[in-house]
């Protein structure tokens, strides 16, 4: 078929097929797939209605890309890089800052990160934290791939300070080049590099050299390029903005896309960290694997014990949430739009496609009615579910095939 393509998105429980013609962007069948030890036999399982469609995949397999920040200090350096490494589509698993010592680099091995993000100092700024954290990394026992993104005027120097340690490193520029300006496009892209390389490329996931050939991005990268089709397509609403909801197995994750032209208006906003397309992530709100951390959570947030079916703690997840959610906005301060002025909210995942419509309605009502910053999302704003699960392949789409993308979201409209 040679006018269509198989988009798949390689989840941790669940490996998801939706088969796409081209130009047109017609949805024509999906298909789905337990995820596998090795992915590549959960892609074939889920793939195999459509033999012989090319492939274009997105994985959060294992939970995605498990990434530790190391930067100068907590409010600065590694708020940046923590911010940089969520846009990426990362899950970041720990944050160290300061001067890396030997309960710190414990701290570090224990979270078990895929890649580091090296940052601190501003441009010709100060060094020594960097230069010694280079150190320290480069003399430990684990060897893990590092993105370096802090102070341009010794990037060459930390470089081969790392690479004589034997740990393969992406130097790009500094995701802090001055006070009060984030540059996080540049280390985004490393991440993601790295991530393609030696996470897919790798053999955590499969040995299978087709796992490399078909995957392009990290879902939660995917699924935001879907979100902002989805938001374009709705320009000309009097409340365009989207927010999707994307409640896993494993994680649950927020995307906002308040404005589908501010992306061009805010690109001087980004510079002192309002970015015009947000994610956040919670590793530890996931319905199965996250499930014991989910009720800790819920607990901590004052929500009631959730009940032990699906989408009750789907209900809990997308509360607690949407909660940090809002929390993580106030964080960056005046300016941009919020979530709370978003026209459209999407609800995805297995728990809320696989609900029946009046049991989705119960848990958004009560959501709505959430006096802890949830409800001020959802309340008056209205709902759909991604039941066709429509916004990873949009987003897999996008920069080739916009139309087809633009196509594939208008399901949701």
């Amino acid at each position: 078929m040679s006018d269509a393509v198989v988009c798949v998105d390689i989840g941790s429980t669940f490996t998801k097929a939706a088969l796409v013609r081209l130009p047109d962007g017609l949805l024509l069948a999906t298909a789905q797939a337990p995820t596998a030890d090795d992915v590549v036999d959960g892609v074939l399982s889920a793939t195999a209605s459509f033999p012989d469609v090319p492939v274009l995949a997105c994985s959060s397999a294992g939970g995605g890309l498990r990434l530790a920040v190391v930067g100068y200090e907590q409010l600065i350096s590694a708020e940046a890089g923590h911010r940089a490494a969520l846009s990426a589509g990362a899950r970041v698993v720990h944050i160290a800052a300061g001067r890396l010592d030997d309960a710190a680099l414990r701290a570090l091995a224990d979270a078990r990160p895929d890649v580091v993000l090296l940052v601190g100092g501003t441009d010709g700024g100060e060094a020594s934290v960097l230069r010694h954290n280079a150190a320290v990394l480069a003399a430990a026992e684990r060897s893990v791939p590092v993105v370096l993104a802090g102070n341009a005027a010794v990037r060459d120097e930390v470089t081969a300070l790392l690479r004589n340690g034997g740990l393969p490193v992406t130097a790009t520029d500094n995701v802090l080049p001055d006070i009060g300006r984030l540059a996080p496009e540049p280390a985004r892209a490393a991440i993601r590099g790295v991530f393609l390389e030696h996470v897919i490329g790798g053999d955590r996931l499969s040995t299978d050299p087709r796992l490399r050939q078909w995957v392009r991005a990290v879902t939660p990268d995917a699924v935001l390029e879907g979100v902002t089709a989805l938001a374009r397509a709705r320009a000309d609403a009097e409340a365009p903005g989207v927010v999707v909801l994307d409640v896993g197995g494993a994680t649950t994750d927020v995307y906002c896309v308040p404005d589908p032209d501010a992306e061009q208006a805010s690109l001087g906003r980004e510079a002192v960290g309002v970015p015009a397309r947000r994610r956040t992530v919670e590793g530890d709100l996931g319905v199965t694997w996250s499930a014991d951390a989910l009720r800790a959570a819920a607990a901590a947030e004052g929500l009631p014990e959730p009940g032990e079916g699906a989408l009750a703690l789907g209900e809990a997840a997308a509360t607690v949430a949407l909660r940090r959610h809002l929390r993580a906005e106030a964080a960056y301060g005046p300016g941009g739009a919020s979530a709370r002025s978003a026209g459209l909210v999407v609800l995805s995942g297995g728990v809320f496609r696989h609900a029946a419509a009046a049991d989705v309605d119960a848990v958004v009502a009560r959501v709505a009615a959430d006096s802890g910053g949830a409800g001020s999302v959802l309340a008056g704003t209205p709902v759909v579910v991604d039941r066709a699960y429509v916004l990873a392949p949009a987003g897999l789409l996008a920069a080739e095939h916009p139309a087809a993308a633009a196509a594939l979201v208008s399901s949701l409209l």
